[in-house]
């Protein structure tokens, strides 16, 4: 009898992974569509709004040997100078930071870690309070670029002091997190201390960076921000099995499925650790897209990080640009935050996760 009912069984087999694949492709597919879509959303509305078709056109006018679809005029400069580079900022923030989040919580096993929980956007703000309090975002041509400088460097000095206490103690996941929660807490208590040796106006540029906002962003930003995160992208695809195995079973599966635990987990965590210090580098700390994007990418197509890195890559895109559209229009003509945004959206899944997963909180 046993023999009979193999059968059926290893046959259902091939052709569950094949209907798996295919719901698969189909939600990425939806899921693009919806990020084209909301492109072209963002694009198009605004205080001076243009239709879609005429996006459209401008866009492919940009395309060698259709520059004759181009219509010049103040509108065609405030789509390619301002809301195209935004747009851009935008899609490179959310992919960089969700594809962050889903690395640090597979090689933690830990559903509430993030970029933020390892206390990289709080070291950047650091760094960025510190230019802004000796005056050198002020000065001319660069002072923008000292700010970006400065957060980025203690970004990654943090990372670095986190890596390596882990080390110490053979890069355990749970000694990552608390170093990286203990340096949070620092970095939040030196930013609040500089605070108090501000002016009114350097303690508003301080508390307006800390916001998250993608206004002002411009093509070399841009190309920077995506540039880091196009080389760290291979590194974390590369190292998709490696993370199937550290969410699966820790540590212990990892190393008996050949993966060179210490190594795996240092190379993807600086991959992770770059991308994000980059991205809030520029946009000021933009806080729980590492969070909410991963968790909505895993309910929907599950946790095969070979699929779940470009889905949430895609997720993380459209989240963060749907939150700087909301910003945008529902206050016009004030602009709130992004970062500001997507924490109304990322607080009450953080509260769900919390008390939908007890258990795994208290293991």
């Amino acid at each position: 009898m046993s023999a009979i009912t193999a059968v059926p069984a290893e046959a259902a087999l091939p052709q569950a992974l094949r209907r798996l694949r295919a719901s698969r492709w189909r939600i990425g597919a939806l899921a693009l569509a919806a990020l084209a879509l909301a492109v072209l959303a963002s694009l198009s509305l605004g205080v001076q709004s243009q239709s879609m078709g005429t996006v459209a056109q401008q866009l492919l006018s940009l395309l060698p040997g259709l520059d004759g679809l181009a219509v010049d005029g103040p509108q065609r400069n405030v789509l390619l100078q301002l809301r195209l580079p935004r747009t851009a900022m935008a899609l490179v923030c959310g992919a960089g930071l969700a594809m962050a989040g889903v690395a640090m919580q597979g090689i933690t096993r830990n559903p509430l870690v993030s970029p933020y929980t390892l206390g990289i956007s709080p070291a950047a703000a650091f760094g960025a309070s510190i230019a802004i309090l000796l005056g050198w975002n002020n000065l001319p041509a660069v002072g923008a670029w000292w700010t970006v400088g400065l957060a980025f460097a203690a970004a990654m000095v943090c990372a670095a002091a986190v890596l390596a206490l882990a080390s110490l103690r053979g890069v355990n996941a749970m000694v990552l997190v608390l170093a990286g929660v203990a340096f949070t807490y620092l970095f939040g208590a030196l930013t609040a201390t500089l605070q108090f040796f501000a002016s009114e106006q350097q303690l508003a540029a301080i508390v307006h960076w800390t916001f998250g906002s993608l206004n002002g962003r411009t093509w070399h930003e841009v190309a920077v921000a995506g540039a880091v995160c196009l080389v760290c992208t291979p590194v974390l695809l590369a190292h998709a099995g490696a993370l199937n195995a550290f969410s699966a079973g820790g540590d212990d599966v990892a190393a008996s499925l050949g993966v060179a635990v210490a190594r795996a987990r240092i190379a993807i965590t600086l991959a992770a650790v770059l991308s994000s210090a980059a991205i809030v580098s520029f946009t000021g700390v933009i806080g729980f897209v590492g969070l909410v994007a991963p968790h909505i990418a895993r309910l929907l197509i599950g946790g095969d990080h070979r699929a779940l890195l470009p889905f949430a890559a895609v997720v993380g895109a459209l989240l963060v640009l749907l939150a700087d559209m909301a910003g945008r229009l529902l206050f016009a003509p004030v602009i709130v935050p992004v970062g500001i945004v997507v924490a109304f959206l990322g607080v009450p899944l953080f509260l769900h996760l919390l008390l939908t997963r007890r258990n795994e909180m208290a293991s």
